[in-house]
């Protein structure tokens, strides 16, 4: 299997997992009151420690060593201002698709990002790869969820247009693949511009809305998600 054939694959699985969580949260046969409230909060903190252990084991540590200190810093802070700028963007005009927006944001710069790794044979493709896959199922989950609640558009038409969504990542990975494999110094501004992204959007939406009173097994989902991130990170290395 070439490397072109492994780009597209992984880029297609992992965009993949977008429609999967969409029709996870569908489920309506699961408890109607319990999935609205432990399970949903579960899911919402189970994704929010994968994001943690995408940022703390593949993002930063795969983009250290070619930039400067100023340019990695940079990098990072420019992320995670550009990310909260889309938040009051999508807060003023109040829309339910902020968390699909916000997954979109750091799947397209993951994408780019992983076609170029494997371009360059550094080994870091596929742990992007698995990476990606598991923070989007709870996104993609999450995301359904808010805009169901939100009212105006039926599930089927919303899976539809997750299931949509996959080849944008695809193309960006194609595109990392043959543009940027001889840029290194710009993978890494992309993977340190995701990571100050995804770490900003834990703390200001993901966290919140993991907390619910009076119930503590939701909040261990975070734990278990890192563990899973970690497991990953392990089974790769």
């Amino acid at each position: 299997m070439n490397e072109l054939t492994k780009i597209i694959l992984a880029t297609t699985l992992a965009g993949a997992a977008m429609p999967l969580g969409g029709l996870l949260a569908s489920r309506e046969s699961i408890h109607r009151r319990w999935l609205e409230t432990e399970f949903r909060h579960g899911v919402i903190a189970l994704g929010g420690g994968i994001l943690i252990a995408a940022v703390a084991l593949v993002l930063v540590p795969a983009s250290l060593g070619k930039l400067p200190i100023w340019g990695v810093l940079l990098c990072f802070l420019l992320g995670g201002a550009a990310f909260g700028r889309l938040g009051v963007f999508l807060a003023k005009r109040d829309t339910p698709a902020s968390n699909l927006v916000a997954m979109l944001a750091d799947f397209i710069p993951e994408a780019i990002a992983m076609g170029a790794a494997f371009a360059a044979g550094n080994g870091a493709g596929m742990t992007l790869a698995l990476f990606m896959f598991l923070q989007n199922l709870p996104e993609g989950f999450n995301a359904y969820r808010e805009m169901i609640d939100a009212g105006g558009i039926s599930p089927r038409r919303l899976l539809f247009t997750f299931a949509a969504l996959v080849p944008v990542g695809t193309i960006a990975g194609v595109a990392g693949y043959f543009l940027l494999g001889d840029s290194p110094m710009v993978v890494d501004g992309l993977l340190l511009f995701a990571a100050g992204g995804i770490l900003y959007v834990v703390f200001q939406d993901i966290a919140p809305q993991a907390k619910l009173k009076k119930h503590w097994l939701p909040s261990l989902g975070a734990v278990i998600g890192f563990a899973i991130g970690l497991l990953g990170h392990l089974l790769i290395h």
